[in-house]
């Protein structure tokens, strides 16, 4: 993975959510879906994203996010819990200017998935 990563903290309900992304690089995994709170639609750019691994850590936290979004939490602690434990580890850049080690987020995104923080999300039409 490109170096260019970046992560995002979005604002849901009361927690933070993780959202992971290149947007200078020449792959897609869903960053502006994520944003624009299209989650179904990030899933299908991440899920198709050929130039990127299934194994890399920021393509495993987003599809992680999107599917914690639309309310499969059992696939979304799976990814969660591949970047956790991914060989690969990065410094992802959130939006405050922070950077943050992927596993890190990773962990954020397991603790939130424990603490309910994804439930009703999908409910809402944005963030």
């Amino acid at each position: 993975m490109s170096l260019i990563a970046a992560a995002a903290l979005l604002v849901v309900a009361e927690g933070p959510v993780m959202v992971v992304s290149a947007p200078e690089a020449e792959y897609d995994i869903g960053y502006v879906e994520l944003v624009t709170g299209e989650d179904r639609a990030a899933i299908k750019a991440i899920e198709n994203c050929e130039k990127l691994p299934a194994s890399d850590p920021a393509r495993q936290i987003n599809h992680a996010v999107a599917l914690a979004r639309v309310g499969e939490f059992d696939a979304a602690r799976e990814k969660f819990d591949a970047a956790a434990r991914n060989a690969d580890r990065f410094e992802l850049e959130t939006t405050s200017g922070a950077w943050v080690d992927s596993k890190v987020l990773a962990r954020r995104g397991l603790a939130m998935l424990d603490g309910g923080e994804f439930r009703g999300y999908e409910a809402l039409a944005v963030r």
